[in-house]
């Protein structure tokens, strides 16, 4: 597994909220969105922050967080589902926890998590409608 993540999921309450601050109040461009559901916005070269559901983000990830408490992943993101099941099993041998086996996603993309050994949730995804360049950026 390279060193790199690129994307971090907020698990959030209100997507509307929380579009409203990222987008409206500071002043971040929106790159891809599913109203209600999710929103895609590019941080920088390569890194991708979603504003996710929190609800289906973690019934997505394997994990319930409490009231109050935020869920987040870290997403390490591949150019096809083959390389998804190699990551996984290389994490797997490294001592992570699979806390969801890799799978087809109602969305259309393939995703597994792991757990590091803290219970820090990796999303390892290959999603067909992103690029992920030779040297591993993802562009949306």
């Amino acid at each position: 597994m390279q060193p790199r993540v690129d994307l971090i999921s907020l698990g959030v309450r209100s997507i509307d909220a929380s579009r409203s601050f990222y987008v409206d109040g500071l002043g971040w461009r929106v790159l891809r969105e599913s109203p209600g559901d999710v929103v895609f916005i590019q941080a920088n070269h390569g890194l991708v922050l979603s504003l996710w559901d929190a609800s289906r983000m973690q019934a997505e990830a394997g994990t319930s967080s409490p009231d109050g408490i935020p869920c987040i992943t870290l997403s390490h993101n591949l150019g096809s589902a083959a390389e998804v099941d190699w990551v996984m099993a290389e994490a797997e041998a490294a001592g992570a926890t699979i806390v969801a086996a890799p799978k087809t996603q109602p969305w259309g993309g393939y995703t597994g998590y792991f757990a590091d050994p803290d219970g820090f949730r990796w999303e390892v995804a290959f999603n067909p409608t992103w690029a992920v360049d030779a040297g591993g950026a993802v562009m949306l």
